[in-house]
């Protein structure tokens, strides 16, 4: 599965002694996805992660953890794509929307 997710955190000011920044606490919850082992992408909205419905689960809490520590409320936005059976798809829809652009601006060259 791909977990496409964002997390930061959300309302009040941050606990005595924590960052008051979130790029700190969203640096943290990056981290965490490092870490974890999983294929991952970051970029500027979400960070996806491409493992077992468990390993994906497991990488999202804990990185909501880590954000909670630099406020008393967090913010967790989650999209997931559910394909049994498949794997590598974190390069691999990338790759086939590649080719269907590529395959599109050929036919849109060849109708002028």
């Amino acid at each position: 599965m791909l977990v496409a997710f964002s997390v930061s955190p959300s309302g009040g000011p941050a606990p005595e002694g924590a960052p008051d920044s979130v790029s700190a606490a969203v640096a943290d919850a990056v981290l965490v996805v490092r870490s974890s082992g999983l294929p991952h992408r970051t970029d500027a909205m979400f960070t996806t992660v491409e493992g077992s419905w468990d390993e994906c689960m497991d990488v999202v809490r804990r990185a909501c953890e880590a954000v909670g520590r630099h406020g008393p409320r967090v913010s967790l936005v989650l999209k997931a794509d559910l394909r049994p059976g498949r794997d590598g798809e974190l390069t691999g829809k990338l790759e086939r929307l590649e080719a269907a652009v590529e395959r599109a601006q050929g036919e849109a060259g060849r109708g002028q």
